[in-house]
């Protein structure tokens, strides 16, 4: 039989890490999107040595566990003299900036991706068509690519951002009381995982359902056109239509 009273006073146990999991989420989603932002811009610049770059980056932090980056920069950077007497110690030493590191820096790699995507699935005619009528590249690109590229990519930006509050989880390992650090305390305490996990798993339900919803509300907001039925929509350039 499941005790409902448990339950309960788990569920307000666990409550209390949830301030942390969104921290976490948000920062490190914020932090990574103006990384990822450049490392796409490195890939698309046409620089063959910024290019390169971006590759190995996201080459090195798309094909290594996140779980291994959070170890590295928690327990190895404090292996190097020259960091614990520099600014940044007070911060590195923290297993919460630590974290938020790690998060940031691995999102920015999967990140930058979708945005590449995004800014190369803008119809080049388009592009053109700016150019000759005398933009420059940073309006073109305000005016022209960055709308376009934002509805392309949005969707599968959603689902890394609710990738991303998932693997917050793994903050847990470097003794941060997030939601799921809090459950594996009670774990220890109560020697009861399937109830307890049972209520940290409906928390971040909660949590990715929340933001789902926020993309989908976002995504809903900027695509006027598609809210409208198909026999009244502007029919598409040809161009749009080939490319489509």
């Amino acid at each position: 039989m499941i005790d409902t009273s448990f339950l309960a006073s788990t569920l307000a146990t666990l409550v209390k890490g949830i301030p942390l999991t969104v921290q976490l989420s948000l920062i490190s989603v914020s932090v990574g999107a103006i990384l990822a932002f450049g490392l796409a811009l490195m890939r698309v610049s046409g620089n063959a040595a910024l290019d390169l770059s971006a590759r190995a980056y996201i080459f090195v932090y798309r094909g290594t566990p996140l779980l291994v980056q959070i170890y590295i920069i928690y327990y190895g950077l404090s292996q190097f003299p020259a960091l614990r007497h520099s600014f940044a110690w007070p911060y590195l030493r923290e297993a919460y900036w630590c974290a938020v590191i790690a998060l940031a820096l691995n999102t920015a790699a999967y990140s930058a991706e979708i945005i590449r995507g995004g800014i190369l699935s803008v119809n080049a005619g388009q592009v053109e068509a700016a150019r000759a009528c005398g933009m420059s590249q940073a309006l073109m690109f305000r005016r022209i690519v960055l709308p376009q590229a934002l509805r392309h990519m949005l969707p599968a930006y959603g689902n890394e951002v609710i990738l991303m509050i998932k693997s917050t989880a793994l903050a847990s390992t470097i003794t941060l009381m997030d939601v799921t650090g809090i459950a594996a305390k009670l774990v220890s305490e109560s020697y009861r995982p399937i109830e307890v996990f049972m209520m940290a798993g409906a928390i971040y339900l909660l949590l990715t359902f929340v933001a789902s919803h926020g993309f989908t509300l976002f995504e809903h907001a900027i695509t006027p056109d598609r809210r409208q039925p198909a026999a009244h929509r502007p029919a598409e350039p040809p161009e749009m239509l080939q490319h489509g």
